[in-house]
């Protein structure tokens, strides 16, 4: 399902009564994070501060709808979809493509984290996907069906969005939207709370005010790596899912019964 920008009845939702307040909690898990790996925050602001800049100079800013308007009209479109839905699906790196060959509720609205947008194809049709661009093929395959993207800065993956966006100046390009994990007001980006992009998943959809008992989580597994994980390191990655268990027992603490999951 794709949103129609034409259709747009408030561009300003974001940030306004409807959507929710960040819980203080995911922030401070955030830095807890940057201790445990001890990665610097000095860091992860010069990504998120960078991914702005560069995208805001780039030559298809305007015509990619890269430009703060058009952002804007991504981000209310997104949002109307999103509290339109009755159903909400999360998608994890640990999903079948079994799992989604099912009768939905009609007007279900699914969301893939990263790499796991490989599992929809020619089943269900993701509004968008939120990543920090490690989802490799599957996620190439996302951008040439033009799936729009909540890309997230943070200080490990700078040289990689850069080459997206070089990659980007001629070839096929989605609409865009930005998060990052610093504590800075940083305009046309937002910490919207999360580390790992599924649960970074679930905390936008959550601020962009959709209600808990609209939320289903399919794929999120504890104790091994997904199928749909980009390259990476097994270990570090199973230490990163214990934070992510940690900040969905924060914003949705039943999630665990909210679909199939791999706990």
């Amino acid at each position: 399902m794709k949103f129609n920008l034409g259709s747009l009845h408030d561009l300003k939702a974001v940030g306004g009564s409807m959507s929710r307040a960040v819980d203080k909690r995911l922030i401070e898990v955030q830095d807890r994070v940057r201790d445990h790996f001890g990665w610097a925050y000095s860091d992860d602001l010069q990504s998120a501060r960078a991914l702005m800049e560069a995208c805001e100079a780039h030559p298809r800013a305007l015509e990619l709808g890269w430009d703060t308007q058009g952002r804007e009209a991504m981000l209310g479109g997104l949002q109307e979809l999103l509290l339109n839905a009755p159903h909400v699906v999360l998608i994890g790196a640990a999903v079948q493509p079994s799992d989604l060959e099912r009768q939905w509720p009609e007007g279900t609205v699914f969301v893939a984290a990263d790499g796991a947008v490989g599992a929809c194809f020619d089943i269900v049709e993701p509004t968008c996907v939120v990543s920090d661009l490690d989802g490799g093929i599957h996620l190439e395959e996302a951008i040439r069906r033009r799936i729009p993207l909540i890309i997230h800065a943070h200080g490990d993956n700078m040289d990689t969005w850069q080459r997206f966006l070089k990659h980007w100046t001629d070839g096929p390009a989605p609409r865009l939207l930005f998060t990052h994990q610093t504590h800075e007001n940083i305009r046309g980006s937002h910490n919207v709370g999360g580390f790992t992009d599924g649960d970074r998943a679930v905390c936008f959809v959550s601020w962009m005010g959709v209600s808990n008992d609209r939320m289903e989580l399919v794929g999120y597994a504890t104790t091994h790596v997904g199928e749909w994980s980009g390259t990476t390191n097994v270990e570090r990655k199973l230490a990163k899912l214990e934070w992510m268990a940690e900040v969905l027992d924060l914003i949705l603490p039943d999630w665990r019964e909210r679909g199939r999951t791999y706990a």
